[in-house]
């Protein structure tokens, strides 16, 4: 007997029903998952449409586990080999990346092609999910259309579109399909813009900087060692003090931290598994100093009260920062000192472009950013070439300004030339 259960979202309204069949209990006499499906009614269907369609899903769902047919490559479906996938992919993807491939894959790509058998899936049935996500609107966390923008963009329609590619890729790879009917050169798919990069310009930074001097002395670190280092935010949260060389000036980046909804924050390798060793500059390394030493009195103030681990980064308590927390921090001394808003990340970004605008080799910045291909450092060389064309562009207006004015200087006036 199945058991149906409905999906709400945060407006009560029901966007998906949920199928159990009992397996029973293996040979210990452990009770096993129980088989699961996911029925998501289509647009416009009346109430009595809904519950005609969901007794035939239920009923052929049933079927399908009494048979034995589920699960099996000629009568498998989406649905059935998505928990293989995700289970195929926990040692490749991070935390982080496979907690929101999941996601998706559950509450998108399952309602919306998880009935169909993957030997049956065609592009067809791959362009129309692209096509219903272009009329999809996009929410904001409270469940209301963003009115700004209401429509998926382009870009969150192709990374939807990636985890269905992938899930098919692996079933290629396992055979038990012989070619991909997500391949994009079989769709038509929204034109993507490719985002420009969003960076500080040496002004802007020194003014920044400058601003950061009356901040508390952890998130002068944390800024400091963000645009110093070109560190991604997890990697930053993730710093212990033992990661620093003082005599050297050297700093080693080893781990990064993550946090997933409803989980506590956890500890990975870098992305890429990219450790590597990076020189800062006296003034960052004498403020790691100051702020091991602020944590200290801190710690003895606290005593049985302080959770600390040696992290440099940490909650009241000495705890861990939470990843997320960088991020509203940041927005929040923007505002505060009337700077331009930008993310946290653009430090990162702005760490590797002035560093190629300074002339480093890009074989270095590609190092010290912990890139794991040197194509991905690349893309910050436009960015360095726009900054050029302003500076030359600001030396024209400078020489065209001053000639200008020294010809005005030069040209006698009306009432000199009548006299």
């Amino acid at each position: 007997m199945a058991n149906v259960s409905e999906r709400k979202d945060k407006n009560g309204n029901i966007i998906s029903y949920r199928i159990r069949v009992s397996r029973g209990y293996d040979g210990q006499g452990n009770k096993l998952k129980p088989y699961e499906t996911t029925y998501k009614p289509a647009p416009n269907m009346t109430k009595k449409q809904i519950e005609k369609e969901l007794l035939r899903q239920v009923t052929l769902f049933e079927e399908e586990c009494r048979n034995g047919t589920i699960g099996t490559a000629a009568n498998m479906k989406l649905r059935d080999f998505i928990p293989q996938y995700l289970e195929i992919k926990k040692g490749s993807l991070s935390p982080r990346i496979h907690f929101e491939y999941e996601r998706t894959l559950n509450d998108v790509i399952i309602p919306a092609l998880g009935h169909i058998k993957l030997t049956e899936l065609r592009p067809a049935h791959v362009q129309a999910f692209v096509n219903q996500l272009q009329g999809d609107v996009r929410r904001k966390k409270n469940g209301e259309i963003d009115e700004n923008n209401p429509k998926l963009s382009p870009a969150t329609i192709r990374r939807k579109l990636t985890v269905l590619q992938s899930v098919l890729t692996q079933a290629v790879k396992l055979g038990l399909i012989s070619q991909n009917p997500a391949d994009s050169k079989r769709l038509t798919l929204p034109k993507v813009t490719t985002p420009k990069i969003e960076i500080f310009s040496k002004q802007a930074a020194a003014r920044m900087l400058e601003c950061l001097q009356d901040e508390p002395l952890q998130f002068q670190v944390l800024v400091q060692l963000a645009i110093m280092s070109g560190c991604r935010c997890g990697e930053l949260c993730a710093l212990k003090f033992s990661d620093f060389d003082y005599e050297t000036c050297k700093m080693t980046v080893e781990r990064s931290a993550y946090k997933l909804k409803g989980q506590p924050i956890a500890i990975k390798p870098p992305k890429d598994y990219e450790v590597r060793t990076i020189t800062l500059n006296p003034h960052c390394i004498e403020l790691v100093k100051l702020l091991q030493a602020e944590k200290r009195r801190e710690a003895q103030r606290l005593g049985t009260a302080w959770k600390g681990s040696d992290w440099v980064f940490t909650q009241a308590n000495g705890e861990i920062i939470n990843p997320q927390t960088p991020t509203v921090q940041f927005s929040k001394f923007l505002a505060r000192h009337g700077l331009e808003h930008k993310k946290f990340h653009a430090l990162r970004h702005s760490s590797a472009t002035l560093l190629l605008y300074g002339g480093a080799n890009i074989k270095t910045v590609q190092q010290r950013l912990g890139h794991a291909d040197i194509v991905t450092t690349n893309k910050y060389l436009h960015a360095v070439q726009e900054a050029d064309e302003q500076a030359a562009n600001i030396l024209q207006d400078m020489f065209i300004t001053q000639k200008k004015h020294s010809a005005e200087q030069a040209e006698p006036s009306i009432m000199q030339k009548i006299g």
